[in-house]
């Protein structure tokens, strides 16, 4: 499918941000976004690359009643010698879907996802920020637009792609994060939705964010819904643990999101000498081996920062901090190799990284 280029204005062009330290996070948009429809009648149609500007929805339209939705998060970088690299967006496109299928939405074609996003990019790329940590975030999201009250699959959708230029995703930076685990409300469970992408996963996460917060921690650590036993996921991110030489992570049952940054880690933790296992971690037995030591670092996975380390966690009131609060080794060695493959510093052994054009 071509897509048409929409001339951008002058008089829209954004100002962008000099001082690439106060970027934060999703904050702030580059000119221009990806828009492509779908409907029942004609299947995907009407490509085009446009200025960034607010949609005009009928009240009535799926998305807002019945949250007929999906997102995706990958990034852009900019390396030192010029070129845009892209970080493993095949595997994006597969996720999208994915979660698309479990929400009743049509599929975007492979093709069609990448070269709209490759195009988007090399377009805008001059809103590529280049100081260390930062990166363009890229937000693809397919919504149901048809104005009807009942609960059904739309026959009108918008596929449409956003891009951020970002620093950290958290505040602190590359510093040990405190996690609550979460034992009263529950996030997903198998048959549910909580290994598709999609709005409602992280809206119904928020109450319990809202009062982890309040308590001083930075993120909550949900068990499975159906024992509250088992240790499954943090909102942002999925979660290992370290034993030494030996890394652990919950298996992909259905409720847990199938994070291309955990799988990165689940690849590249082997050839730097570490073990790698999923299975159920119960959430008592994990615990005691906090206390005894035999856990010796702990770190979250996903797109947005990366690779997270945590310093603490709580559990029904007991706090234990591991690595006396400060990155592990184990972790670091981790961040470093998969930045450095992401932003050109390190070899892709994998064929990960994929060029804009």
């Amino acid at each position: 499918m071509d897509i048409t280029i929409v001339p951008l204005p002058t008089e829209k062009m954004k100002t962008k941000i000099a001082d690439q330290s106060q970027l934060g996070f999703g904050k702030y948009f580059t000119d221009r976004m990806l828009v492509v429809e779908w409907k029942a009648t004609q299947g995907w149609c009407d490509a085009r690359i446009e200025p960034y500007a607010p949609f005009v929805l009928d009240p009535a339209c799926l998305v807002f009643h019945y949250a007929q939705e999906i997102f995706e998060g990958l990034k852009a970088y900019k390396w030192a010698d010029g070129r845009i690299a892209l970080f493993r967006p095949e595997m994006n496109a597969r996720r999208f879907n994915q979660s698309g299928d479990r929400i009743c939405l049509p599929p975007v074609p492979e093709e069609l996802f990448l070269k709209g996003i490759e195009q988007l990019v090399s377009l805008e790329r001059d809103w590529i920020p280049t100081a260390s940590g930062t990166s363009l975030y890229i937000r693809p999201t397919l919504i149901a637009v048809e104005p009807v009250l009942g609960v059904k699959p739309s026959d009108h959708y918008y596929f449409y792609v956003i891009l951020s230029p970002v620093g950290a995703y958290y505040a602190a930076g590359f510093n040990p994060v405190s996690i609550l685990v979460e034992d009263h409300y529950v996030r997903a469970v198998p048959g549910g939705t909580g290994e598709a992408k999609t709005g409602g996963n992280y809206a119904s996460s928020l109450k319990a964010g809202l009062e982890a917060k309040k308590k001083g921690y930075d993120q909550v650590l949900w068990l499975d819904g159906r024992e509250r036993r088992y240790i499954e996921e943090v909102g942002a991110m999925n979660m290992f643990f370290v034993y030494g030489t030996h890394i652990v992570t919950a298996p992909l049952t259905g409720s847990i999101l199938s994070g291309v940054t955990r799988d990165s880690v689940l690849k590249l933790a082997p050839t730097l000498g570490y073990t790698v296992e999923e299975r159920q971690i119960d959430v008592h037995g994990l615990m005691d081996d906090i206390r005894s030591s035999k856990v010796t670092e702990a770190f979250g996975s996903g797109t947005a920062a990366v690779i997270t380390p945590v310093g603490k966690l709580c559990y029904k009131d007991e706090v234990l901090q591991m690595t006396g609060g400060k990155v592990g080794e184990i972790t670091q060695r981790l961040y470093d190799t998969l930045t450095g493959i992401q932003t050109g510093k390190l070899k892709d052994e994998f064929g990960w990284v994929r060029f804009v054009g």
